[in-house]
């Protein structure tokens, strides 16, 4: 029997693939700067004297009714405008599984493992805190997410020289995360299902898949195409679907998935697929309007001043949300890959310690966009366990990124000391052009960070 090395896990990837999550996360931390400022607006708005304004607005009706599109506008928010972003999620997805590097199942079991374990354990907490009130368990979903703009925009401004494959785990996490949250919406929240507006939904996702199957180059090359052809069926499928019973943004989702990643056409030469051209042009809407509109439709509660706020923060619902989130998310995550380490032939890469996994723990417990979404579909708007489940929500997320900012900020001290420390070995040597030109060797780097 031949000798096998240990497999190692949490790998930085190849160096296309680096360079793909790379330009994706410089662009997350714009979109995650705007939705927190998007958060506090609401906030801010909603505990003033003029907090009415901003409820009437919120709560302001518009659309077809004769089409059950009679919606609040902070209905369009939630089940309109975050349908773009799930049409991100479901493209980010289908790109990792086809063409990235989930594509390898060993290197996919480790995220998707940990993204279980990271769902579960919030969970399990939520739902231990409310057992005494049985009328908030349907929430137990709340704190399964993570939401990946938030938590990208921390890493990017506390994380600077952290290790390539620590952010590549974060996003991969992440996008798994949210493949499971998409199936629990799906699924759970889902009351009634209409068959007949079912079985309409699929005619405009059909033509949709046949055409971006068939055409790819052209939908690619025409930038008017999209939005005067795939944009109109992508809307008739969302309405079909809403009027379904499931929720709206799932069409997003699918019809991500139905957009091919790689090029039909090898023999034109290389290129970026269907599925990338449109993250590249539609993920500014997304992350520049789509999420902060939502977020500022969503985050907006009224507290009712201190005491209001303490018992919001006091009661099961907030409770749970805070110690899954908080607690069950880092707790999952580090366990779970903690026990794949040791059961099977895997090893950490030499880039990363487990105290560098523990702070993206702590980083995956910010679960705001996702969260809030779940929220209004377990409470609905303006009830009292949907306020303080908000409350939870705001007030968790902020803790995870104050705890995860005070574990990766030093070992970003560290890793920035380990990298200036080859810089001025590499100019001892006389070779510092070398050094510059070439990427130096993280297991340096890391051996020096210890």
């Amino acid at each position: 029997m031949t000798n096998r090395s240990p497999r190692r896990i949490l790998s930085v990837g190849s160096y296309a693939e680096h360079l793909r999550v790379g330009a994706l996360l410089r662009l997350e931390t714009t979109g995650g700067l705007l939705l927190m400022a998007a958060a506090a607006i609401a906030i801010v708005w909603a505990n003033s004297p003029a907090a009415d304004s901003y409820f009437a607005l919120r709560d302001l009706r518009v659309g077809p009714e004769s089409l059950h599109l009679d919606l609040s506008l902070g209905a369009w928010a939630a089940d309109g405008l975050l349908a773009v972003f799930f049409f991100l999620v479901g493209l980010e997805l289908k790109n990792e599984f086809v063409a990235g590097d989930l594509r390898d199942p060993r290197t996919a079991m480790v995220p998707m493992v940990a993204a279980a374990a990271g769902v579960a354990v919030p969970a399990l907490i939520y739902m231990l805190a409310n057992l005494g009130a049985p009328e908030t368990l349907r929430g137990w979903a709340i704190p399964a997410a993570t939401d990946i703009a938030f938590a990208v925009a921390v890493l990017a401004i506390v994380g600077t020289h952290l290790p390539s494959a620590l952010r590549l785990f974060l996003l991969t996490l992440a996008v798994v995360d949210d493949l499971i949250a998409i199936v629990i919406i799906a699924v759970v929240y889902t009351a009634e299902l209409n068959l007949a507006a079912l079985g309409l939904f699929l005619v405009p996702a059909a033509v949709y898949t046949v055409l971006v199957q068939r055409f790819p180059r052209w939908f690619a090359e025409n930038r008017w195409a999209p939005w005067a052809i795939l944009l109109p069926l992508a809307f008739v499928a969302w309405a079909l679907l809403h009027a379904s019973g499931i929720h709206a943004t799932i069409a997003g989702v699918l019809l991500g998935f139905a957009t091919p990643v790689r090029r039909k056409d090898p023999a034109s030469g290389p290129g970026k697929g269907l599925a990338m051209t449109f993250e590249h042009n539609y993920r500014p809407l997304s992350t520049g309007f789509a999420v902060p509109v939502f977020a500022f439709f969503s985050a907006g509660v009224a507290v009712g001043g201190w005491d209001g706020l303490v018992d919001a923060v006091s009661s099961p619902v907030a409770l749970g949300i805070i110690g899954g989130l908080v607690l069950g998310k880092p707790l999952g995550i580090v366990t779970s890959t903690f026990l794949l380490t040791r059961l099977t032939r895997a090893n950490l890469d030499p880039t990363i310690r487990w105290i560098d996994l523990a702070g993206v723990g702590l980083l995956a417990g910010i679960g705001f966009t996702v969260s809030l979404l779940v929220g209004e579909l377990s409470f609905g708007l303006g009830s009292d366990a949907g306020d303080a489940a908000k409350v939870g929500i705001l007030l968790a997320s902020v803790l995870a990124a104050l705890l995860a900012s005070l574990v990766l900020v030093p070992r970003n001290r560290r890793y920035r000391r380990a990298t200036e420390a080859e810089r001025r070995d590499a100019d001892a040597d006389g070779i510092p052009d070398a050094f510059d030109a070439a990427p130096h060797d993280p297991t340096i780097s890391a051996e020096r960070a210890g």
